[in-house]
This record gives structure tokens, sequence and C-alpha cells, in this order.
């Protein structure tokens, strides 16, 4: 993201975020049924996407079930209209659920979670774009730097000169607001390390909020965050990981003091309340950096809104206070979001 799109108040680039969120940690939400999603018929546009979707023959490595089309073209609907399901994978689940209730509710629908026609028509009432495109993979996608396995220990990681993406596999997932599998399994034998490679993704795109963000809301028993401009108009959705009952996120009213794009990331263990070790360590920025892409700073000391170097686990796992996004979520809010705008948690 760069940093001149952002109508903040921009924190220095070599911030160290000092946060009480940290890593992602590892004691998992426990799993929602999957969205009982009901088959809709596929306008003509959509065939040929959907057999692609349907040459998806196996299960993905490492997921409990094989992608569903009609999810996946959902879930890709309701991130270009905003309304996040977080990580793309064709599977719903919980966040997918309360994407689409969110949409419903805006869409003056009874809220039941459901993907059902009518939820189908409207999201393509609104967009009759494609939801898969072709896209070549270029010499920049390749320039990395890769660093291979990320460290799990902090102080390992504060030894790197930035906390890059893993493989382009990772990188190119994430462009396209995809699970590695998913991408994987769209694109058969393919190799992502090799430029001039024409690959099949979501057509996603990272379009700016239509409007200035006046108020945040964190729901912390959703796990969501509601964004609205000043006239109250819901502009996004974003399902969220937010604190936990050990570390739980604040209540009551904060405001944005400011934005700090590729942030550092510091752990101080005489001001922070989780323990990662008895000695300060400074990671540098990059999107497996603990906080991610960008970093939202709040009015409470060490609190505040940021990526994360794992998307699939928004909203399945717990963090130690701060309310984490996808990354591209969280540059999406922060591109639009000023100092002093009120952030409501309840």
């Amino acid at each position: 993201m760069s940093k001149s799109r952002l109508a903040v108040s921009v924190l220095p680039f070599t911030l160290a975020v000092l946060a009480a969120c940290g890593s992602p940690a590892e004691t998992p939400r426990p799993e929602q049924p999957p969205v009982a999603e009901t088959a809709a018929s596929a306008p003509n546009r959509e065939a040929v996407e959907a057999a692609v979707f349907e040459t998806v023959a196996a299960p993905v490595e490492g997921q409990p079930a094989r992608p569903d089309a009609a999810t996946a073209r959902a879930q890709i609907l309701l991130d270009r209209a905003n309304f996040s399901p977080g990580v793309i994978d064709g599977l719903g689940g919980d966040n997918t659920r309360q994407a689409i209730a969110a949409f419903e509710k805006s869409a003056g629908l009874p809220q039941d979670g459901v993907l059902d026609a009518e939820v189908f028509r409207r999201l393509t009432a609104g967009d009759d774009g494609r939801v898969l495109t072709d896209y070549t993979i270029a010499d920049a996608d390749l320039a990395g730097p890769f660093i291979g396995q990320v460290p799990a220990d902090l102080t390992d990681m504060a030894k790197l000169q930035t906390v890059g993406y893993a493989t382009p596999l990772e990188m190119l997932a994430e462009k396209f607001h995809m699970t590695e599998g998913l991408l994987q399994a769209l694109n058969p034998g393919v190799d992502f390390g090799k430029a001039g490679q024409t690959i099949v993704v979501a057509a996603v795109a990272q379009t700016e909020l239509t409007g200035d963000v006046a108020h945040i809301v964190v729901d912390k028993a959703e796990r969501s965050v509601r964004v609205y401009d000043a006239a109250d108009k819901l502009l996004a959705f974003y399902p969220a990981t937010i604190g936990s009952s050990a570390r739980p996120a604040p209540s009551g009213e904060l405001t944005v003091v400011g934005v700090a794009p590729e942030p550092n990331y510091t752990y101080d263990p005489d001001r922070v309340s989780y323990d990662r070790g008895d000695r300060k360590v400074i990671v540098p920025p990059g999107p497996n950096n603990p906080v991610g892409s960008v970093w939202i700073d709040l009015s409470r000391d060490t609190y505040g809104i940021h990526g994360t170097p794992d998307p699939s686990k928004v909203g399945k796992t717990f963090s130690s206070g701060c309310v984490r996004l996808t990354n591209w979520d969280a540059e999406q809010l922060a591109s639009k979001v000023k100092a002093g705008v009120r952030v409501t948690f309840r």
C-alpha cells in the first residue's frame, strides 16, 4: 500500500509499533458449521467460471472439504461489495455467514446469513463482472524478498531485514484475497515462481471505500468491524479477531490516533501483559510481521487495529487484545481513516 494514499495522520515509517496483540494466539476458536448454501441458478456469464471451479475434483490438502463453486463466487462478490468474508476459500463458515447477514441487512432482506438464490440475485444485480480472471505472473511479483519459513520466535524474526512473504504462492494468494489451497486448486501443476505464467485468480481489487470513515464499531461478540461515514451509512464490514477471555479487547469509546503503513513491531515485556520472553525485541516491517502490513493506532496505549500474517485465522483464533483484520481489509480501512475518528467497542 502506498503511503501517499493515506488521508490520515501518518505515523513515522520507522515507528516500532508496541501492541498488546502480538502474534496470533494458538488457541483456536471452535469451528462453526459451514454456511447452509442453497444452489442458485448461475447466470450464463458465470457458467464458464462455475465449470472452472468444478474442476477442483479433490479436497484441498489441509482443508476439511472441497471448495464449492457457489460459495467461492459469493465470497468474491461480497469482497467486491465491501462485505468482506475474510480470506476467499470456497468453504464458507462463520466469516462468510456473517458477511452475508451484513449484506442482507444492507439490502433489506431477512438476516439469516444463508447463501440462497435471493442473495445471489442481489449480489449480481449490483455487480455483473466476472468473478474469475486470468493474471500473468510478472517479474515484479517475483522480486521478493521471499524468506522461506517464517520464524515463530520473535528473536529470530527480529534478525531479518524484512518479514516478507514466505513464497511467491503466499504473495499471490494474498494479492487476490485467496487461500493458497484454493489458488493451487484452480491452477493445478502451476509453478507460481515462474514469470510469464498465466493463472486463474479471484477477480478482486483493492478498491477504496466510497466515503471517509467517521465511526468504527468493533463488535466483540460477533467478531466483526463495521465502518460508517458521517451520515451513518455502512461503508464496509470486516470479520476480525478481537481479544480473548484472558486478554480482552477494550470496551467503550476510543479514537484513532494515526496510521503506520508497513510498521515495525515492538515487544516490550515491561509494557505488555503476555509472555513472549523477558527481553525487548523489535521486529522489522513486512506482511508476515506480527501486526501485518498496516497499524491503525488507537487512543489506548498499546492497542490498535492491524493486519495479520495469517489471514486464514482471522475470526478463528484469539488475539492479545487488539483487533486483527486481513492485511487487505486493514489497508482498505487505513486508506480512509483519519485521526480523531471514533471507535466504539461493544
